[in-house]
């Protein structure tokens, strides 16, 4: 959510940078301040009609009460009656035409937020052509299973690849725990609110599963229970770090024929999510940080990978900047994405009201960011497909460490 008042004083600037996204968002925000505007003008106006109005009343009685002509004073009072019903509606309608216009306003992108997508860097040596993951893991990747039982883009993980995906979190856990995260499991089922607290409602609605019977949704990621995890909240101790461990679920709606053999695309899979509150003055150095926590993992378990700054058309209503990381997958010949992290600075906190008490000041919003430590199902293809060998796959000691068996296949 952004914060109207401020931006009023000087629009152009954040004009400016919604221009960016090319979505119409900067149209969208003068229109937002034309509405304000309007507003601001408007309530004063029927404040005080409302005062007239008491008084009338006021006037007319203390004139019932001694006898005297209140014939003046009702006809005042006809006159200011009427205009607040004409205020009343109108204001009311504008105020509900003001939010749902900021409700589709997002976060203006940072200056170092990319045009277009820029690599960064490439880490770590590709391999040449190899066998994709559904070859590699055989039957321990049963999709057909997966779609007698709930349809298209599911899928039932076997045997040691359980294992494996196991022991991804366990080590996942412990890289993160020393980086001062709290390891959560989280709600997978969320109100409406949770969704457009963190932007995205209405903004992925396609993409989003809904009950029947209650108001809620599961989640596709666990950013969402994270970030209203404290809302409504003034918090203390910043930075607060957490590590939520969920299954996500995913419509995937308008990528069908795309990504759709194996598990690199479903509709549920499961994943560690870092999320993060901080103050205003730090969150540019977190972002880094958690990319670097990224980066630690990727190169802990021998993936080549390259980071991508994501162009801000791209970014998702709440993100002022984007890191994509993408792993190297031999049996397509290209760097596919695996994982991501987003600064979204104060935008989920206000729309959640989340606060901080600076050291001497008034409470203030803090902000919020959030990357992905594993996605299990992309983890694995990369995994996979990077440790294959003539035989099988070889796992990475480091998981093995923590139950993960020693060779796949």
């Amino acid at each position: 959510m952004l914060d109207l008042r401020a931006i009023s004083r000087d629009p152009e600037p954040v004009r400016a940078a919604l221009a960016r996204r090319r979505d119409g968002s900067d149209e969208r925000l003068m229109q937002a301040l034309e509405l304000r505007s309007r507003l601001n003008a408007l309530r004063p106006e029927l404040e005080n009609a409302q005062a007239e109005r008491n008084a009338g009343a006021k006037a007319i009685g203390d004139a019932k009460r001694t006898g005297a002509d209140a014939s003046e004073a009702i006809a005042a009072m006809q006159v200011v009656s009427a205009r607040v019903k004409e205020l009343e509606p109108e204001i009311s309608s504008l105020e509900e035409d003001l939010t749902a216009l900021q409700s589709t306003l997002p976060n203006p992108p940072d200056p170092s937020a990319a045009d277009s997508d820029n690599v960064l860097r490439e880490v770590g040596e590709r391999r040449p052509e190899g066998r994709d993951h559904l070859e590699l893991a055989g039957r321990l990747i049963d999709m057909e299973a997966g779609s007698k039982v709930s349809g298209p883009r599911f899928a039932f993980l076997k045997g040691d690849l359980v294992l494996l995906e196991l022991a991804l979190v366990r080590w996942a856990m412990e890289i993160l725990r020393p980086h001062g995260f709290e390891p959560v499991i989280p709600p997978v089922l969320v109100k409406e609110e949770a969704l457009f607290g963190t932007g995205f409602l209405p903004d992925t609605e396609q993409q989003i599963y809904r009950l029947a019977d209650d108001p809620l949704y599961l989640v596709g990621t666990s950013e969402v229970p994270l970030a209203s995890l404290h809302a409504g909240e003034i918090l203390e101790g910043l930075p607060l770090r957490y590590a939520g461990y969920s299954p996500c679920f995913r419509r995937e709606a308008g990528a069908a024929g795309k990504d759709t053999k194996g598990i690199f695309r479903v509709h549920q899979f499961d994943k560690v999510e870092m999320f993060a509150y901080v103050e205003p003055s730090a969150a540019a150095a977190e972002h880094e940080r958690l990319l670097a926590i990224e980066e630690e993992i990727l190169q802990g378990l021998e993936i080549p990978y390259r980071v991508v700054n994501i162009a801000v058309d791209d970014l998702g209503s709440s993100a002022v900047k984007k890191y994509d990381l993408e792993a190297w997958l031999p049996s397509q010949q290209q760097y596919r994405e695996v994982t991501s992290t987003s600064n979204t600075t104060d935008f989920q906190a206000r729309r959640l009201n989340i606060r901080y008490r600076p050291e001497g000041g008034k409470p203030a919003f803090v902000n919020t960011l959030n990357g992905t430590a594993i996605a299990i199902s992309r983890t694995l293809i990369a995994l996979m497909e990077n440790h294959q060998d003539g035989d099988g796959v070889a796992i990475p000691d480091v998981l093995v460490k923590w139950g993960a068996p020693a060779r796949l296949g």
